[in-house]
């Protein structure tokens, strides 16, 4: 696989593409280190338990209707499913999908001072008893 710059991701948010307001994605998928270390052992051992992630998505900020405000306002306090692809391309195996349902557990409308650019930030925890799929069809 050869390198190349995130400059075309596609995230839907609701099935709302809101790609052209991203400016960063991150999607850490952790597991529980469960220690299963016995009597006997002469290091540590562990396995992995729970799957856990919080998405975080920064935006540019726009406020008109079914823009980046009017799509988390409508979200808030819900659970709502989240597609990142590395490009807008079709999902394939050279561009798998990463799919999760996630909980819209904080909003945050005004993230600049004045003179910046509008953005904001958010993170939302996984809410998904299946965790985080990667789809590559």
């Amino acid at each position: 696989m050869s390198t190349f710059a995130l400059v075309d991701a596609r995230v839907e948010v609701n099935a709302v593409d809101l790609s052209a307001w991203i400016t960063s994605v991150q999607l850490p998928i952790e597991f529980e280190a469960l220690e299963n270390t016995a009597m006997g052992n002469t290091a540590r051992s562990r396995l992995a338990g729970l799957e856990d992630s919080t998405i975080t998505l920064n935006f540019n900020d726009d406020f008109a209707a079914s823009a980046v405000d009017a799509t988390i306002w409508a979200a808030r306090r819900t659970v709502v499913v989240i597609r990142v692809r590395p490009t807008s391309a079709a999902i394939s195996a050279t561009n798998p999908e990463y799919v999760g349902a996630y909980l819209v557990s904080q909003i945050n409308p005004f993230g600049a001072g004045v003179g910046e650019l509008a953005t904001r930030s958010v993170a939302w925890p996984l809410s998904d008893p299946d965790g985080v799929a990667r789809n590559t069809a």
